[in-house]
């Protein structure tokens, strides 16, 4: 803890209270909260910074999309819009926000659609010709106007909810006692070698309720780096010269991942969800031009590539990763599965 953090120790104290009496105002039915007749999934977490969110959201597309009409509600951070957008073809990180536009341009047999005010959003999507079948709420688990059929809470194995403190001082949106509404506590970016004593070990910390499923999962990066006109394998990396640009709250994984791979790299790094300007990219071009190989690449993240470089006339590429359960991903899948068929129209 830095000393900036310790001195703002009496403002943590008293966000921390305001966050209480708030959550107890949901609790007691005080203030008003909503549950919507189609299931709805809330993937969330108690801390700030990147806890894999996005590839949570993408592993539940993929296993429910087949099935069910799915629909994505995000807020849209930092979209230069307002109220209810639904994506169309017309669609862009500005109109709706970089990683609902992730989504949308990975999968399109899915509604993907953003609103601040959530129940606004699931309302309108209910009100659709063609209406859900379930709905993912992305980073809504404060977003109490809400009740979610099933919570999902997010925390890194690098930092668990239940080791840290309230902002300011700490990295906590909520009290720890928060996680008590989540049905499953996903334990995310595990490295793949973590053993099932490791597993115990970290279940005992976090002391689940008797209605609560810990989980956990790891980031796999594909085998390859690509853009819409090519693809080049890692193998074939090793050969390059590489520029490496993120605007994501938390690349340590990533970096560990390329340093793995013998991938030699030069780092600019961003804020999360960083735009980039005409002069930011003006800086990274005049870095690439600069390299002294005929094999080189800027190598930046799926979700940077969507929002500021898909028209970048240069040699870019970027990374996918997926969410991989390390264990049970079968009893996951049930999970979920069970959970929607249970409250659908098709049950």
């Amino acid at each position: 803890m830095n000393i900036l953090r310790k001195i703002l120790y009496p403002f943590a104290l008293l966000y921390g209270v305001i966050i209480i009496i708030r959550n107890k105002m949901y609790d007691k039915s005080i203030f008003t909260s909503v549950k919507f007749s189609t299931p709805t999934i809330v993937v969330g977490n108690l801390n700030v910074g990147g806890t894999g969110k996005s590839p949570q959201i993408e592993y539940l597309i993929r296993l429910l999309h087949k099935k069910y009409k799915v629909a994505v509600l995000s807020r849209g951070y930092k979209r230069k819009t307002k109220g209810f957008q639904l994506a169309d073809k017309d669609a862009t990180a500005q109109k709706i926000g970089d990683e609902p536009m992730q989504f949308y341009d990975k999968f399109n047999n899915i509604y993907v659609a953003v609103d601040s005010n959530r129940v606004n959003g699931v309302n309108q999507l209910n009100n659709l010709k063609v209406a859900p079948e379930v709905i993912l709420l992305d980073d809504a688990f404060q977003h109490r106007k809400i009740t979610g059929g099933l919570n999902i809470l997010l925390t890194t194995y690098q930092n668990l909810y239940v080791n840290d403190t309230m902002l300011p001082t700490g990295n906590l949106r909520e009290n720890k006692e928060g996680a008590k509404r989540a049905q499953v506590i996903m334990v995310s970016k595990c490295p793949e070698t973590l053993t099932g004593q490791e597993q115990l070990l970290i279940e005992q910390k976090l002391k689940p309720k008797a209605n609560q499923k810990v989980f956990f999962s790891t980031i796999v990066y594909s085998p390859e780096v690509l853009n819409d006109k090519n693809k080049i394998n890692f193998l074939d990396l090793l050969d390059y010269q590489v520029i490496l640009v993120t605007g994501i709250a938390n690349a340590d994984p990533l970096l560990h991942f390329l340093n793995t791979k013998n991938i030699k790299f030069k780092h600019f790094k961003y804020k999360d969800h960083y735009n980039f300007s005409n002069t930011d990219k003006e800086k990274i071009k005049l870095e690439f031009d600069n390299l002294n190989s005929d094999r080189k690449i800027i190598l930046t993240t799926e979700k940077d590539y969507i929002r500021s470089f898909l028209n970048f006339n240069v040699h870019i590429y970027y990374l996918t990763m997926q969410t991989k359960l390390l264990n049970n991903e079968e009893g996951f899948n049930k999970l979920i599965l069970s959970y929607v068929q249970q409250n659908s129209g098709n049950s």
